[in-house]
């Protein structure tokens, strides 16, 4: 089973058009340890994965996301927001009542318009 830097870090040396042996150098790392860690023998530091990838001539994008959390009832807040709506729905709507509107006068009828 493949880790998630591996994707990474053979994009990075295949998009380089570096020999690992020139990556491992400018990454300061040996070429044994930057073969094991593109076939998840070893897994680099979150340090070590942006070094390898900056001596790739790319850099490291990192993106916060928030995440959904379980509320105080215990429920993921997708299944809380079902179940409110599912409570709105079992409630009858409101009486509609007679739009309030000026009414324009009707032609009458055998009259020119």
């Amino acid at each position: 089973m493949s880790h998630p830097t591996v994707p990474i870090l053979s994009a990075a040396v295949a998009d380089s058009g570096l020999s690992l042996r020139s990556i491992a150098r400018r990454a300061g790392t040996s070429h044994a340890t930057l073969s094991a860690y593109l076939h998840a023998r070893k897994v680099p530091s979150v340090a070590t994965l942006a070094r390898i990838v900056e001596a790739c001539g790319f850099a490291l994008d990192w993106q916060l996301a928030p995440r959904v959390r379980a509320s105080a009832t215990g429920l993921a807040r997708g299944e809380e927001l079902a179940a409110v709506l599912r409570l709105a729905d079992a409630y009858p709507p409101p009486p509609r009542r007679p739009a309030r509107f000026p009414r324009f006068p009707q032609p009458r009828t055998g009259e020119p318009d």
